[in-house]
C-alpha cells in the first residue's frame, strides 16, 4: 500500500501548521516554503480541508489558516480522508461482498489478509494525533515506558 501525495503532503501541511499556527494564521505560501510543496497543490488541499472543518481561514494582511480544533483532537485519517486519499490496499472496487478482482468479479485469495491490512493501517492512523506526530510520540509509547520501567 502506498499513501499518495495528497496524502501525505496534507499530513506534512498540517503538522507545520499546528507547528507554527498556535495564535497567529499561517499563509500557505509559509508552509509550502518550509515543506517544499508546490502552492498552488497546496491551496486545494487545504480547499478540502477547510470544507471537512479541520482548518480556518483569516482574511486580509496577516490571513493565513488556522487549526480548527486542537492538534490533539485531529487524527491523521481524519486529515488523510479529508483530501479524499484512498488507502485501499486491495484490488477490489466497491464495497459489496460479491464485488471482486477477478474476472468472475469473486474476491482473490489474498483479499481477507490485505483488507485486514488497510484496517489495520486506518486503526493505527486513527489512533495518531498531528500532536502526536509534533511532539514525536508514537502510538503506545507510553505503554512500552511503563513496562520496562516495572
Amino acid at each position: 500500500m502506498k499513501l499518495g501525495s495528497k496524502g501525505r503532503y496534507a499530513v506534512m501541511a498540517m503538522v507545520d501548521l499546528a507547528l507554527h499556527g498556535g495564535e497567529r494564521p499561517v499563509s500557505l505560501a509559509e508552509i509550502a516554503l518550509r515543506q517544499e510543496i508546490s502552492l498552488s497543490y497546496l491551496e486545494q488541499l487545504f480547499a478540502r480541508l477547510r470544507r471537512r472543518g479541520l482548518v480556518r481561514s483569516v482574511r486580509g494582511p496577516g490571513g493565513g489558516y488556522l487549526l480548527a480544533r486542537e492538534a490533539e483532537a485531529i487524527s491523521v485519517v481524519e486529515v488523510v480522508d479529508a483530501v479524499d486519499e484512498s488507502m485501499r490496499v486491495t484490488r477490489c472496487k466497491g464495497s459489496q461482498p460479491i464485488t471482486g478482482c477477478m474476472r468472475d468479479r469473486s474476491r482473490c485469495v489474498t483479499h481477507v489478509l490485505w483488507a485486514d491490512l488497510g484496517d489495520h493501517i486506518r486503526g493505527f492512523l486513527s489512533s495518531v494525533s498531528l500532536q502526536d506526530v509534533c511532539d514525536g510520540r508514537r502510538p503506545g509509547e507510553e505503554t512500552v515506558r511503563a513496562l520496562a520501567a516495572e
